[in-house]
């Protein structure tokens, strides 16, 4: 949950003057198909603060027990690089055992109870002069137990879903809404349907240990991607790797970060952006494989096996 703040704080940190421009068309995704292709990260170590071809910056946000004054600053270090902020809302939810069970997040979010979390959150992002993509409940597909609202019933997910969306518009009707599965197997049966769907995420991370325990060799980005975008491209919709991290040998690392940021990729037309996880892993993979490190300063390994 660490991360969850220190992607506001390291923006906070970071923050430097620039100059402002324009504030984007208000009808559209973020991301088109008709525009190059966009590169960004999640970045609370200010390692892509100086990149020039980044143009989107990605923040995670509770919508609990968080100061949302600290939305104001990530705004302005967004402007200052001329960048788009891509707002992954987690739903967390704190109680004296840490979080509450699924069913009661659940429930809660149907019967309304955070409904004006949600509206403060969106109240703050309709004012931004940036443009501001929203990714709420990402992964929603996962079975690990990862995320308190993973694993529900789909119906019950796509109703959560769209009232947090309904809420969002409410308060702010040009924010593009990004709906975000991790790309595994029967994410289709979490799909809220085109009318609040702007964009689909991705997530896509390469463990070079892992590939070569698994599958025997090195795969690469556009292999460990394919599987997840074949199942969302059908939607019509713009593509976004909205997290994506790699570890493994200088050639590998190199490889995957080649392809990631390759515009003239083939094969996936409608993939629009890819958004590094500049940060540790705070999950463990399965198998003993642990926590990767996903930064940029930690991810070349001198060996591997």
């Amino acid at each position: 949950m660490k991360r969850l703040f220190a992607g506001l704080l390291a923006i906070t940190c970071m923050l430097g003057a620039g100059a402002t421009f324009a504030k984007a068309p208000s009808s559209g995704p973020m991301f088109s198909v008709e525009r190059q292709r966009g590169f960004g990260a999640y970045d609370p170590y200010g390692d892509f603060r100086d990149d020039k071809h980044a143009n989107i910056e990605h923040l995670f946000l509770p919508w609990e027990d968080v100061d949302l004054a600290s939305l104001g600053d990530a705004e302005a270090y967004a402007m200052a690089r001329g960048r788009s902020l891509l707002i992954t809302i987690e739903p967390w939810t704190w109680s004296a055992d840490w979080r509450i069970s699924a069913d009661q997040l659940r429930d809660r979010i149907l019967s309304g109870s955070y409904d004006a979390n949600m509206a403060a959150i969106c109240q703050i992002t309709a004012q931004m002069k940036v443009p501001v993509t929203i990714r709420w409940g990402q992964e929603m597909e996962d079975k690990t137990s990862r995320f308190t609202w993973a694993g529900w019933n789909p119906q019950d997910y796509i109703a959560a879903y769209r009232r947090v969306v309904d809420v969002c518009r409410g308060e702010a009707p040009n924010v593009t809404f990004m709906w975000s599965p991790k790309g595994v197997d029967g994410l289709e049966k979490y799909y809220p349907g085109d009318d609040y769907v702007d964009v689909v995420g991705l997530s896509v991370f390469g463990l070079q240990r892992w590939d070569r325990d698994k599958y025997g060799r090195d795969r690469s980005f556009a292999e460990a991607l394919k599987p997840g975008y074949d199942r969302v491209v059908g939607f019509g919709k713009p593509v976004v790797v909205a997290e994506f991290g790699v570890v493994g040998d200088l050639a590998y690392v190199d490889s995957w970060m080649k392809d990631a940021r390759d515009g003239s990729l083939p094969g996936f037309d409608r993939l629009t952006a890819t958004v590094y996880f500049n940060q540790h892993e705070v999950y463990p993979w399965p198998d003993g494989y642990g926590l990767p490190d996903w930064r940029v300063t930690k991810n070349v390994l001198t060996a591997q096996k």
